[in-house]
């Protein structure tokens, strides 16, 4: 995979984002020079990923000013354009962080708005870095083993779900470019298939073993002894160590704590929110029915039938084992919770 590979790209004139709804079949940019655009790509998962979406809120900011001036908005539309921009996806606190940093330079005018994007860019790759390291380095030092690991992961979390280089799939990079790494199961990550389309694509450009498996297969896999650990991504952080992230993930942190072996959650800073006390304070986004009762545009299910089909679920924090950030790893389940150490 090419080291510089950007899910976002600031183009000088609007944004430049891979359609990740048309991987691993095609590679294509969509060219994004609008506030309507940029919410429709966030909403329809053209860029996705609690941190991708963050950098893309972050230059939608630009992108609101300079569609503001070009149209002769009030200062009061552009910061209702700002608000549309943050509410795109309402559970991934990253994204109205991100915004919110870049909205308070407005009043400095268009270049400090996109020193600070370029900021909030720059600093999620070089927090991913950290991670990769610290993640590597802690499960060798917890597991132990003589051999290279096997490792297991749910949905996508890599240089396409953030700045660049990946949050929990960089600690597996991280493995890899050491030669401790035998396998990666990645789960399909139903219903959109992230795992299978976006996780796999990524391994294979990096030239990493690994299966695509169903995920109904993953809690099996875990307790026949076939994984060493779990490592997966988040969205949102509660101060206490509840997670969410891309539904199926509880079940992966069940079975692993079941197994004793590490259930892993790698994410920057940006995505514990402090201010959200526990899971149940952590709104969960609904999609479309049509997404769980429909394949590929045909119906499978009874017309009778109603979807249900939340995006996310939550993870009690007493079954994750380490949180990795950039600052290094909470060890949760032993009681160092987000809301105690990263004040």
């Amino acid at each position: 995979m090419p080291q510089d590979l950007r899910a976002v790209e600031w183009t000088g004139t609007g944004l430049a984002l891979i359609d990740q709804t048309v991987l691993p079949h095609r590679t294509e940019t969509v060219h994004v020079r609008d506030v309507d655009t940029l919410v429709d790509a966030i909403q329809r998962l053209v860029v996705r990923g609690a941190p991708a979406i963050g950098a893309a809120g972050a230059y939608g900011v630009a992108l609101a000013l300079i569609q503001g001036e070009r149209e002769g908005w009030t200062d009061g539309e552009i910061l209702t354009a700002v608000g549309r921009i943050r509410a795109a996806r309402p559970t991934a606190v990253n994204l109205m962080v991100c915004v919110d940093r870049v909205t308070s330079r407005l009043p400095e005018g268009l270049d400090a708005v996109l020193d600070e994007a370029a900021a909030v860019q720059r600093e999620d790759v070089e927090a991913n870095r950290a991670m990769g390291a610290f993640g590597a380095d802690w499960l060798l030092d917890r597991l132990r083993l003589e051999r290279p690991l096997r490792v297991l992961t749910h949905c996508n979390t890599g240089a396409l779900a953030t700045a660049g280089w990946g949050t929990a799939l960089g600690v597996i990079r991280e493995l890899h470019a050491r030669g401790l790494l035998e396998v990666v199961y990645a789960d399909e990550t139903r219903p959109l298939l992230q795992g299978s389309r976006l996780t796999a694509w990524e391994l294979v450009q990096e030239g990493i073993p690994h299966y695509v498996q169903v995920d109904g297969a993953a809690a099996g896999t875990i307790l026949r002894g076939e994984i060493d650990a779990a490592i997966v991504g988040a969205d949102r952080i509660a101060a206490n160590g509840d997670t969410a992230n891309k539904v199926g993930t509880v079940g992966v942190a069940l079975a692993c704590a079941d197994a004793g072996i590490p259930f892993l959650v790698a994410a920057p800073t940006t995505t514990v929110d402090l201010s959200t006390k526990t899971g149940d304070d952590i709104h969960i986004e609904l999609r479309g029915e049509d997404e769980v009762l429909e394949w590929g545009g045909v119906r499978t299910a009874p017309a009778e039938s109603r979807g249900h089909n939340p995006a996310f679920d939550v993870t009690p924090g007493r079954l994750v084992t380490g949180l990795v950030t950039e600052r290094g790893v909470l060890e949760v389940a032993a009681g160092q919770l987000p809301g105690e150490y990263l004040r």
